[in-house]
């Protein structure tokens, strides 16, 4: 298997502790997972795209959660962390060469503030905003490939969530899925490898 030229990845739970700015927002645990698989649902079928906010706001009522819920995760965006080996491996892989991408189903608001808080600077930075679609349809991934120059069987995509397995190898992408959390497989999700930590997903691939 030869060396990638480019290393994309999902942005808000591969590179991104989202999980714990959610949970704060809905007031719990719980809650927040809750909420965020609501959300995950209307991304899946939302067609082409919805404001990402919109999107937010619909969920929270949908769970059930108080009408600040969304302030409250606009509000704490900006303390959302790396996950801590994360810096690391991003300036080991820039220090080697590598292209660094980011396909996120964001806007291109909340995008560009999330990816600023890696501390390290990336080839591409593209939100569903931009791509017109969210994730896992083809679009966005096929429109940061086409923003880093490469052709699919040139990168290696790290995925956050199970959907982005098969969203991101359905372009010819090969695909690793840092499964920080211990999520459920979905269908048809077979990545080269999962791992629970970042490093640990890329050893020897990238």
């Amino acid at each position: 298997m030869s060396a990638p030229k480019a290393v994309v990845f999902d942005l808000l739970t591969a590179l991104l502790d989202s999980w714990s700015v959610w949970d704060a927002a809905a007031g719990g645990e719980a809650d927040g997972r809750r909420w965020r698989a609501r959300y995950l649902e209307l991304t899946y079928g939302c067609g082409a795209y919805r404001p990402y906010e919109t999107l937010v706001a619909e969920a929270a009522r949908d769970a059930g959660l108080p009408a600040t819920a969304p302030a409250a995760l606009h509000a704490g965006w900006d303390g959302l962390n790396p996950w801590p080996e994360a810096p690391a491996v991003l300036r080991n892989l820039k220090a080697r060469g590598l292209l660094l991408g980011i396909v996120t189903n964001c806007s291109i608001e909340l995008g560009r503030r999330a990816a600023a808080r890696c501390g390290v600077p990336f080839d591409a930075v593209l939100t569903s905003e931009e791509a017109g679609f969210y994730k896992p349809r083809p679009e966005p991934y096929r429109a940061v490939l086409a923003a880093l120059g490469v052709e699919p069987g040139e990168a290696l995509f790290v995925a956050g969530s199970s959907a982005d397995v098969p969203g991101a190898a359905g372009v010819g992408m090969r695909v690793v899925w840092h499964n920080r959390v211990g999520l459920a497989a979905r269908p048809g999700a077979t990545p080269l490898r999962e791992a629970r930590t970042l490093d640990a997903a890329l050893q020897g691939l990238a």
